[in-house]
């Protein structure tokens, strides 16, 4: 019903329909409503009407944070007499965060493909992850919630959620193997991590770091941060952006990570602590 023109503020066109798992996206030629499902899934609670309101605000208040002009506004979702639109007079029936739709051919994800990513691109981004993790917040409460206790117990849930799947997906060897060097990383390393607290180095950061949330259209915009769980956005600096390390990594592109990650921990005063990314 909402893919319909007139169910837009503004008459749109050629309106396309994405599912995620949590997720329906409604992309028009300029914006973007994206509606969350009424799901749980453990790390995440979208049953009720105002447990989703307060997710798309959250979700507006924290992207605005890396991506102000794209965030536009949560709009409710009302029923009229031609079917359901967004925005409009009567009782919300939903709530849709309103974007303005960003091109997609200049995201880093798309970007890689073609072969359109440079070096010295990777430190532009650096420069820009690292502002942003300058000016995030910490405070005891956010330490508590992501640091050195939530490492160890987010890397032993993962394993635990795993472990059924063993001989599957992958073989146990390989899982074992994981697993103790995870362990053994993070025992060896205590020292660190708890000294990182100390110097505030836990803040409220982005949680979800990669290439598909990145565009480089002239700014670099930022986007879909973890609003869902503090759990996993709250974190070391570092393990933000090792997402992004990671990811490239996971691409194919070792030099672009490796041009990424020496600039940022340059930018932020950090190379001594680069086996930490």
């Amino acid at each position: 019903d909402l893919s319909r023109s007139d169910a837009w503020p503004d008459p749109a066109h050629e309106i396309e329909v994405r599912q995620t798992h949590i997720s329906v996206i409604f992309l028009g030629k300029k914006t973007v409503f994206k509606i969350k499902k009424p799901v749980d899934f453990g790390f995440l609670d979208f049953t009720t009407l105002e447990k989703r309101r307060h997710f798309c605000e959250e979700e507006v208040r924290l992207n605005r944070r890396l991506s102000p002009d794209a965030y536009l506004g949560v709009v409710p979702v009302t029923r009229g007499k031609t079917g359901l639109r967004f925005g409009g007079e009567g009782e919300p029936v939903e709530w849709a965060v309103h974007m303005k739709r960003l091109d997609e051919q200049r995201f880093l994800s798309t970007l890689l493909e073609k072969n359109g990513v440079s070096p010295s691109d990777m430190v532009r981004v650096a420069g820009r992850i690292a502002a942003f993790h300058a000016e995030a917040p910490t405070s005891p409460e956010i330490t508590r919630i992501g640091g050195k206790e939530a490492i160890l117990f987010n890397t032993k849930e993962n394993f635990e959620q795993i472990e059924p799947h063993v001989g599957k997906t992958l073989d146990r060897e390989t899982f074992q193997i994981i697993r103790d060097y995870t362990e053994t990383f993070i025992r060896a390393n205590d020292h660190l991590l708890t000294e990182r607290e100390a110097r505030g180095w836990i803040r409220d950061g982005h949680g979800d770091l990669h290439a598909q949330h990145i565009c480089l259209d002239g700014k670099i915009r930022i986007f879909d941060c973890i609003e869902f769980n503090e759990r996993f956005r709250f974190g070391d600096i570092l393990n933000d952006a090792a997402f992004l390390v990671m990811d490239l990594d996971r691409l194919g592109y070792p030099d672009l990570s490796g041009a990424f990650q020496s600039a940022y921990l340059e930018m932020t005063q950090q190379k001594d602590q680069k086996a930490l990314m």
